[in-house]
């Protein structure tokens, strides 16, 4: 087939335009279709991500266009991930191996982390043991090993296909001899430790929000999704065991997304510390140890 697109710009346009009438869904590392657009065709012409500029009026091969137009198709047609298309995701400067065995990491925990905590960790350099709950693709146990240096963290997922791919992403930043992966359900396969901060970004999607969720999102894992009938039923388990597992002092922070509502129907009477992110200040909270259940 001939396409009438010479140049970058050309493919740019075509793609903004595409992207638009398919009525893609966003929300997997770009915001809008521009970004989206922009990362798929530099990504495939292997071109650098943060120089769209200085190529936009580079005269293309006709298979980098032929393969250019196959990606762009593929997304607005089947609806997939530009990360799962890619292979790679981005999330706070940070490169991530990626591919359907995982949720796409766009963790608001990474945020934090990313300020270490403050003002609740005063000094981050003392912070020795993390555990990550559901991990996934390793990407927040990876952000926590760099945010505090002389911690050890241990990251525990039920599904073994995602820690196939944590283990590749933990390697990939010479991390194994701090990041030990756990597989098993919550607390279950751990020995006995203390921890100084827990976190997680477990499933939080309730029920009803399941039904509507687009269909980009569809290609994820349902079990790193769906939270159950109110989006809880992991974070009652993990908030309900987790007093036996921090230090006295310790943080237990959890990222619920959009279900805010349904955390302080479910844990009113506990003091949540609601975490400022780039999302609003109500998708991310923290609690003590002394405030949670014994």
């Amino acid at each position: 087939m001939t396409h009438p697109f010479n140049t970058v710009r050309d493919l740019m346009r075509y793609a903004v335009s595409r992207f638009t009438e398919a009525q893609v869904s966003f929300g997997h590392g770009t915001a809008n279709a521009y970004d989206e657009a922009a990362y798929l065709i530099l990504h495939t012409l292997h071109l650098p991500l943060d120089m769209l500029d200085p190529f936009l009026d580079a005269q293309l091969l006709d298979s980098e266009r032929d393969t250019v137009m196959h990606v762009i198709e593929r997304r607005a047609t089947e609806r997939v991930p530009a990360a799962y298309i890619t292979g790679e995701a981005w999330m706070h400067g940070y490169r991530f191996t990626v591919d359907e065995r995982v949720i796409v990491p766009r963790s608001l925990i990474g945020e934090v982390l990313h300020e270490r905590l403050h003002p609740w960790i005063d000094e981050p350099e003392a912070v020795s043991a993390v555990l990550e709950l559901c991990t996934g693709s390793g990407c927040l146990a990876i952000l926590a090993a760099d945010a505090f240096p002389n911690c050890e963290v241990d990251a525990v997922d039920v599904s073994t296909d995602a820690l196939e791919v944590a283990h590749r992403n933990v390697t990939d930043y010479t991390l194994d001899d701090r990041i030990a992966l756990f597989a098993g359900d919550l607390y279950e396969p751990l020995p006995p430790r203390r921890y100084d901060l827990i976190i997680s970004n477990p499933p939080y999607v309730n029920a009803e929000s399941m039904l509507s969720l687009p269909a980009e999102y569809r290609h994820e894992p349902t079990l790193a999704l769906a939270g159950g009938m109110d989006g809880m039923d992991l974070v009652r388990r993990i908030i309900g065991q987790a007093r036996e597992w921090l230090t006295d002092d310790g943080l237990l922070v959890i990222e619920i997304g959009n279900e805010r509502a349904n955390v302080e129907a479910a844990f009113g009477g506990l003091d949540l510390t609601w975490l400022t992110t780039s999302a609003g200040d109500d998708a991310v909270f923290l609690i003590h140890a002394a405030d949670l259940p014994a």
